[in-house]
């Protein structure tokens, strides 16, 4: 009877590897292929480099050949680091945001009497429903000048002009924020559900103060959903491009819209997958730490 269901098992256990090798390493190899090709004008606009191979010797001789230039140029031309680092700045500003304004929704969503949890539940991914693109398109009419935003702040008195949010990177930090805050609460919500609010009575108990209880105990345990959500908003957010171009201006530089214009508009598709792969090795850093944190954490509570 065992080994009836060992296939199915085995199957189950295969397919997220097959997923991950359909749907990454394959297009990284495609990328990493392009990166290392030679640009022209041409369709497509790059000398395929392993192409037309004709045995092993052809290979390791095409091997030798290969130039590393794209990822040298990455090095000496200013704009790329530059967008890299405002990226990075601009992602993790969006994310220690997105954390201080998700954290206080998802503990509040954890405490509610557990019939009213999925409609909290349900409330969160409400956005999901309408068009990303809709949604961002929305908050150029709340930030522009004339918006809803600088109306109610006259309305109520707070400033006598209104202010320029639209086309900054204030409201590409905005943006990020409200599109990204739900994989922020979720994450939080999960780590926050599961603790037993006894432990907060037995350090009321042990003389423990209100604040302190809930740093060294709710705080601490939720950690790991602290660190998932993290990632889940800072990752995505460095490469943004939809919200950068719509509500950033002239001084905003992203690596998503450099990427963009090295693919559509200079057309040099070897230098762009050069900046992707680089991009790439960036994130899978802070992966591989959180990756290890949960190994970690898996074999302390063993």
């Amino acid at each position: 009877m065992r080994r009836g269901w060992r296939a199915p098992a085995n199957l189950v256990a295969v397919l997220p590897f097959l997923w991950l090798l359909a749907f990454f390493l394959v297009p990284f190899l495609i990328v990493l292929k392009i990166s290392l090709s030679e640009a022209v004008v041409a369709m497509p606009p790059y000398a395929p480099t392993f192409e037309g191979i004709g045995g092993v010797g052809d290979l390791l001789e095409r091997l030798r050949a290969l130039t590393l230039y794209n990822f040298a140029f990455l090095t000496e031309d200013a704009l790329y680091w530059r967008a890299y680092l405002s990226s990075a700045r601009i992602a993790a500003l969006s994310t220690a945001i997105t954390l201080l304004v998700g954290y206080p929704i998802a503990y509040a969503m954890a405490r509610v009497p557990e019939r009213w949890r999925p409609l909290v539940v349900a409330m969160v991914i409400l956005p999901f429903w309408t068009s990303f693109l809709i949604r961002v398109y929305a908050w150029i009419g709340i930030l522009k000048r004339d918006g809803l935003l600088n109306a109610a702040l006259t309305q109520i008195g707070l400033i006598s002009e209104p202010l320029t949010i639209l086309n900054t990177n204030i409201a590409v930090i905005i943006g990020i924020v409200y599109a990204y805050l739900p994989f922020m609460i979720l994450p939080l919500y999960a780590s926050l559900e599961r603790q037993d609010p006894a432990l907060l009575e037995a350090a009321a108990d042990l003389g423990s103060p209100p604040w302190l209880a809930f740093w060294q105990v709710t705080v601490r345990l939720s950690v790991p959903g602290i660190l998932a959500g993290c990632l889940l908003v800072f990752i995505p957010a460095v490469g943004e491009f939809v919200i950068p171009s719509l509500l950033g201006g002239s001084d905003t530089l992203m690596i998503g819209q450099t990427l963009w214009d090295e693919f559509f508009l200079n057309r040099d598709w070897p230098l762009a997958s050069a900046v992707a792969i680089v991009l790439l090795l960036v994130l899978v850093v802070p992966l591989t730490l959180f990756q290890r944190a949960q190994w970690r954490e898996a074999g302390r509570e063993r």
